[in-house]
């Protein structure tokens, strides 16, 4: 395989990269705000202060 051709490949490759990074980070954004949204309903079925608790 030449210089060429993996400069090809990495050309081609590159989009597919960038789109499933861009994927990945929405999901992690929807992930996350479900997650809160379910500690927040966990925490108010437990009557539990969640804002004086800090969540690392």
């Amino acid at each position: 395989m030449t210089d060429n051709d993996t400069q090809h490949d990495a050309i081609r490759r590159s989009p597919l990269l960038e789109a499933a990074q861009k994927e990945m980070v929405k999901f992690e954004r929807k992930e996350n705000e479900f997650r809160r949204k379910d500690r927040e309903e966990r925490a108010a079925e437990l009557r539990l202060p969640l804002n004086e608790i800090r969540i690392h």
